[in-house]
C-alpha cells in the first residue's frame, strides 16, 4: 500500500479517507445552516472539528501513506456525534436540500437583479459622449468658421473633385457623427494601402459635427488618400415621403417608445429603445446608390472598425450577381435568422429561412449597378412599413438589413471582416490574419469600458501627439 494515491483511495468505498471527506462535506452544508439559524456556538464547533479532520487528511496526503483507521478513529467519531446533533437540530438533509434551494433561488434573484443593472449602466456608458471626445468636436468647429485657411484648404481639394467619380479608383464610405473614429477608419486604411492615391473615402455626418468633421480632415493628411465630407442634412430626397422610418419618427407612438419609455411597464430591455436606431446616420446605408448616383461600387465601413490590411481586392471580388458581399456568421446557431427575426409572424414565416445564414454590417462591398436594377431601396421600404408596430423585429439595422438582402448576399472569406472585439474574447490568430476587425459592441475602444487587451489595435491609428488631443485630455 505505499505511496497510494490518495484520489484513488477516496473512491474506495471501505476507505477511511473517503469516510472522512464525505463526512466534512456534510459538515460544511450544516455550518452554513446551523449560522442561518444563529447557532453560532455549534457552527464554531463544526468549523474546528472540519479543521481537525483536514488537518489528518492533509498529513496522509504530504506522507503519501493512506490513513490508518487507528489514527482516524478519533476524529470519525466527534464528527459522528457533531452530525448526530446536527440531525437532532433538525438539519436533516431534507430540511438542508430545502434550504440550500431557498438560498439558491434569492442568489439567482440577485444575479439577475445585478445583470440587469450592470447591462441597464453599461448601455448608458455605452452611449455617452466622453468629455475628450466633445472637447475635440467644440474646437474644430471654433478651428473651422475661426481659420480661413482651412476653408482654402477645402477649396484647393476641390480641383481633385473628378475622383470622387471615378470608378476606377477604391471608393469608401462612413456614416458617422463620431470625428475621432472616423479618422481612426481612415487612417488605418491609408496606412495599410499599397495605393492610397487611388483611395476615395465618402464621409457623411450631421450637421452639428459638420463644420468640425471638415476642420479635422482638412488640417490632416492621410497619405494623399481622398477625402470627402457631406450632411445628410443636404440629401433633399432624404425626406418623410420618401423614407419610412423619418415618417415613423413622426409618429407619436413610436416617440413615446423610443424617448419616454413608459408604455409597456419596462419589459423592453433598455438597449432595444436606443433612439439611434433611429438616427439617419445609422438608417443611410439602405440609401447608399441615392447619395452616391455616380458610383458603380462602394465597400461600406462602420466608424468602429480599425483596417490592418490593404483593401483593394475587395473591388475584384465577384459577387456573382449579387448586391451585398458580407462574411456570414452563422457559424454558431444563435447568428441565423430566427434569433434576429419574429417567426411567430406570418410574413416572416412565409418568406424566410429560419435557419439561413447570418452576416455582419460593418465592411461590406456593395455593387451598386446591381442594387438598383434590384431596386433594394424600395425591399427595405417594404420591410420597414410592414414593421411600423414592430412585430416583425425590435433591434437595429441588421434585422431588416437581413430581410433587405436575403438572396442577394455573397459570402465573403472570414478573414475580411473579424468580429467580437467590443464585446467578447477572440481568437487571437482571427485577430493576426483579419483585414477588417470590428468592435462591435458596447465596450468601444474610445471608452473606458473599452476591452484594454483590444484597445491597443486601435489606438496605434489615434495621433496623441496633436495639439487638438492634448489640448482635450486624450490618452
Amino acid at each position: 500500500m505505499e505511496g497510494l494515491n490518495v484520489t484513488d483511495e477516496m473512491l474506495n468505498p471501505n476507505s477511511v479517507t473517503r469516510q472522512l471527506s464525505d463526512q466534512i462535506s456534510l459538515a460544511k452544508a450544516f455550518v452554513v445552516i446551523a449560522k442561518e439559524s444563529n447557532n453560532l456556538q455549534f457552527a464554531w464547533e463544526l468549523s474546528a472539528q472540519i479543521r481537525n479532520s483536514q488537518a489528518l487528511l492533509s498529513n496522509a496526503a504530504t506522507r503519501r501513506t493512506p490513513l490508518t483507521t487507528r489514527e482516524s478513529e478519533t476524529a470519525i467519531h466527534d464528527m459522528a456525534l457533531l452530525l448526530y446533533q446536527a440531525q437532532q437540530l433538525h438539519y436533516d438533509s431534507a430540511t438542508m436540500i430545502m434550504r440550500l434551494k431557498a438560498k439558491i433561488q434569492a442568489l439567482e434573484e440577485q444575479m439577475s437583479s445585478v445583470n440587469e443593472k450592470s447591462s441597464k449602466y453599461g448601455q448608458i456608458a455605452a452611449e455617452e459622449v466622453p468629455k475628450s471626445l466633445y472637447c475635440l468636436g467644440v474646437r474644430l468647429t471654433t478651428e473651422w468658421f475661426g481659420n480661413p485657411n482651412l476653408q482654402r484648404k477645402l477649396r484647393e481639394r476641390k480641383q481633385i473633385e473628378a475622383k470622387l467619380k471615378d470608378n476606377s479608383l477604391y471608393h469608401f464610405c462612413v456614416f458617422s457623427d463620431n470625428i475621432l473614429a472616423t479618422s481612426v477608419v481612415v487612417n488605418s486604411t491609408a496606412l495599410n494601402s499599397k495605393d492610397p492615391d487611388k483611395v476615395v473615402f465618402h464621409l457623411v455626418t450631421d450637421e452639428i459635427n459638420y463644420s468640425a468633421m471638415k476642420a479635422w480632415f482638412s488640417m490632416n493628411s492621410f497619405r494623399g488618400v481622398t477625402v470627402e465630407v457631406r450632411k445628410f442634412e443636404d440629401f433633399k430626397w432624404l425626406n418623410a415621403s420618401y423614407v419610412p422610418v423619418l415618417k415613423q419618427l413622426q409618429d407619436s407612438e413610436t416617440q413615446s417608445y423610443y424617448f419616454s419609455g413608459h408604455n409597456d411597464d419596462g419589459k423592453t430591455p433598455i438597449k432595444f429603445r436606443n433612439p439611434k436606431y433611429l438616427s439617419m446616420l445609422n438608417h443611410l446605408r439602405f440609401y447608399i446608390p441615392e447619395v452616391f448616383p455616380a458610383l458603380k461600387k462602394v465597400v461600406f465601413l462602420d466608424d468602429d472598425v480599425v483596417v490592418q490590411k490593404d483593401l483593394s481586392s475587395l473591388f475584384s471580388i465577384d459577387l456573382n450577381g449579387n448586391v451585398n458581399g458580407a462574411v456570414e456568421t452563422c457559424m454558431e446557431t444563435f447568428h441565423r435568422y430566427h434569433k434576429y427575426l419574429n417567426y411567430s409572424h406570418p410574413l416572416i414565416r412565409a418568406h424566410f429561412d429560419p435557419d439561413a445564414c447570418g452576416w455582419a454590417f460593418g465592411m461590406n462591398v456593395f455593387d451598386l449597378v446591381a442594387w438598383r436594377r434590384r431596386n433594394v431601396t424600395g425591399i427595405y421600404h417594404y420591410w420597414q412599413e410592414k414593421n411600423v408596430d414592430r412585430t416583425l423585429w425590435k433591434l437595429g439595422t441588421l434585422p431588416p438589413g437581413l430581410l433587405t438582402f436575403y438572396g442577394l448576399t455573397e459570402p465573403l472569406d472570414p478573414s475580411w471582416h473579424v468580429l467580437g472585439l467590443g464585446y467578447t474574447n477572440v481568437d487571437p490568430q482571427l485577430i493576426e490574419r483579419g483585414a477588417v476587425l470590428h468592435f462591435n459592441g458596447n465596450s468601444k475602444p474610445w471608452l473606458k469600458i473599452g476591452m484594454e487587451k483590444y484597445k491597443p489595435l486601435w489606438e496605434k491609428y489615434v495621433d496623441y501627439s496633436h495639439p487638438l488631443m492634448q489640448q482635450c485630455n486624450f490618452h
